[in-house]
């Protein structure tokens, strides 16, 4: 299931606002190239800017998605036509056959079992053709990035952002639990036209490099994050 950040229409309309510049992406890109990929399955694509940015570079590319609001912000992009859109996950895909699968953002830490994990991974590798491969990022946890977020608070996260409409909607976020390795926080937004207060809540799994399993793939390399560095494993693997 999705947070209500990327499944509650008001709220999946707010995303790209939130995240305004997206430089974790141009490495993705980059590696689109590198590996000559023609084809590339988006897992986890949200509002689409991954995806859009790739079709608008001739690559022939599938969103997939289990958000229809984060899609339908999607679809609204330059390029959207050019794209196949999937509501749903990895493990119900339609039949298809491509070079590379990608999942950014740190999407891979919202599986949060196991089981959900090897299923998704399963779905991956069926999408992908002999060889192809599979990129994915996840937060190394030695950098314990929850002690930053300890000190998050509407006090020190505090902002208030301005929407083309002339909505003004205040944001702030709050760490709620770390019980590792999971840990989850809460963002709040408040809507200035109705005073309309909705939250959406995350918990994300934290784990080691070597507790990330790859059924069906080997791990060719785990690089560095250009965009932030020493913070996590962008992980390489190729289908068997």
């Amino acid at each position: 299931m999705a947070d209500d950040l990327f499944a509650v229409p008001r709220l999946a309309a707010l995303y790209d606002v939130l995240e305004e510049a997206r430089p974790d992406l141009d490495h993705y890109v980059a590696m689109v190239a590198e590996f000559g990929a023609e084809r590339v399955l988006d897992v986890g694509c949200g509002t689409g800017e991954l995806a859009c940015l790739l079709a608008g570079r001739g690559v022939e590319v599938v969103g997939v998605d289990p958000a229809a609001a984060s899609l339908e912000v999607a679809k609204g992009k330059q390029y959207a036509d050019r794209v196949h859109w999937v509501h749903g996950d990895a493990t119900a895909l339609p039949p298809m056959e491509v070079d590379l699968a990608v999942m950014t953002g740190n999407v891979a830490q919202v599986f949060l079992t196991e089981e959900d994990w090897s299923a998704t991974v399963s779905g991956i590798r069926q999408a992908l053709r002999p060889g192809g491969r599979f990129v994915f990022e996840t937060r190394d946890p030695a950098r314990r990035a929850w002690e930053d977020w300890a000190n998050w608070s509407r006090e020190t996260t505090y902002r208030e952002l301005n929407l083309p409409s002339g909505e003004t909607v205040a944001n702030w976020g709050e760490l709620t639990q770390v019980d590792l390795p999971y840990v989850s926080f809460r963002g709040t937004y408040v809507f200035s036209s109705d005073d309309a207060v909705l939250t959406s809540d995350s918990t994300l799994w934290f784990r080691e490099r070597d507790e990330v399993t790859l059924d069906g793939f080997t791990v060719d390399e785990v690089r560095d994050a250009p965009d932030r560095p020493g913070m996590e494993f962008v992980f390489v693997a190729r289908r068997l």
